[in-house]
């Protein structure tokens, strides 16, 4: 079972930079796959960005060219690099992980989720609160 953590939210003014931390702990040995996502008041959740495995990378259209996704795997943690904070950005973030299941050798790698349905560890949640 993996478990995960974030942390590193806060509240800044547009444009500014954050940076969320996700702690992976449990069953770290596995190939795991870390999401972020976000759910504003009143709104759905929605995926922001993924990290595989082998690090491959996939972005929202939102947030792209302004959030960076990366995982430092000998200390099993994830992070999202927000940039150019817009107030739109404004939201309760979520990190995710889930085990990666083998596959054939032959078949190439599954992509990388942003669909929340494909994740079944989450974190408490971090605000982020961006303002004008």
């Amino acid at each position: 079972q993996l478990v995960v953590v974030e942390s590193g939210g806060g509240s800044v003014q547009t444009g500014g930079s954050l940076r969320l931390s996700c702690a992976a702990s449990g069953d770290t040995y596995s190939r795991y796959s870390v999401g972020w996502f976000r759910q504003a008041p009143g709104k759905e959740r929605e995926g922001v960005a993924a990290i595989g495995s082998d690090g491959r990378t996939t972005y929202a259209d939102s947030v792209k060219g302004r959030f960076t996704i990366s995982k430092d795997n000998v200390k099993n943690t994830g992070y999202l690099q927000m940039d150019n904070l817009k107030p739109e950005d404004t939201a309760m973030y979520y990190c995710a992980g889930v085990i990666e299941r083998p596959r054939p050798i032959w078949l190439p790698p599954a992509p990388v989720s942003l669909n929340p349905g494909d994740y079944n560890t989450w974190g408490q949640g971090t605000q982020v609160t961006v303002s004008s």
